[in-house]
């Protein structure tokens, strides 16, 4: 059974559609790779899976004892968070957040599995660091860091590897790819780089003019893939 199916979403703000007719299942192990143009809708529907956004229409249904409150989510970065002034060990946390309830403080086992996450990020000598000392790739690790804590089946990436050189680009997407075919968590991420969501997903949601939801292959012999990988599609 699915993770999560998105039913007859349409999307957008003020009763105004960007995007609509999305139908599509996530799955235990997917790694889907969400693209197209720039305001197509790609962070919208991320919200609504969320349910930081309700849709338009339709709707998202959680199966198989899943919760949308259980998604690690790792947002585009900002200045005001590349300059936040804690520790690597108290951002990490704060990625338990959500089951701490009405406790004031985390316990035990929620300060084991930050530890351990931040060992799992290979940032564990810079765990008491304040966090806007760190350099961008180690911003980034700290982050997935925090969203695993949320999360022991999936992950939301929006467009995680922004800013980052090629040569820590490629740890991020490798860290990544470890985490979904080793550690079984479901990836699905916002990616502008078309190269790279053909080298790891498993399934391709292409959002603009039309729509496509489907596996990698069949997207790769699609229209909708031959306009965009030729630079052909504007905005829908």
């Amino acid at each position: 059974m699915a993770l999560l199916t998105c039913k007859d979403l349409s999307l957008g703000y003020e009763g105004h559609p960007i995007v609509e007719n999305l139908n599509f299942d996530i799955s235990s192990g997917d790694y889907v790779c969400i693209v197209g143009e720039n305001g197509s809708g790609k962070s919208t529907l991320m919200k609504t899976i969320l349910g930081l956004q309700p849709p338009l229409e339709g709707k998202v249904i959680a199966g198989d004892g899943f919760k949308q409150t259980e998604i690690g989510y790792l947002p585009q970065q900002t200045v005001v968070q590349k300059d936040f002034p804690a520790s690597v060990k108290e951002i990490v946390l704060s990625g338990c957040g959500n089951g701490m309830g009405l406790r004031p403080f985390y316990n035990k086992e929620e300060k084991k599995r930050a530890a351990g996450n931040i060992e799992k990020m290979g940032m564990s000598e810079y765990a008491d660091k304040c966090y806007r000392e760190l350099s961008g790739g180690q911003q980034q690790r700290v982050l997935l860091a925090r969203a695993l804590c949320a999360t022991k089946k999936m992950l939301l990436l929006d467009e995680p590897v922004t800013g980052l050189d090629p040569i820590v680009t490629a740890e991020i997407y490798d860290i990544v790819y470890s985490l979904n075919r080793n550690d079984g968590i479901t990836i699905v991420m916002i990616s502008h780089d078309i190269e790279a969501a053909l080298r790891y997903a498993t399934k391709i949601i292409h959002i603009g003019k039309t729509v496509f939801c489907g596996t990698k292959e069949k997207y790769l012999s699609s229209v909708e893939a031959r306009l965009f990988l030729k630079g052909g599609e504007t905005n829908g």
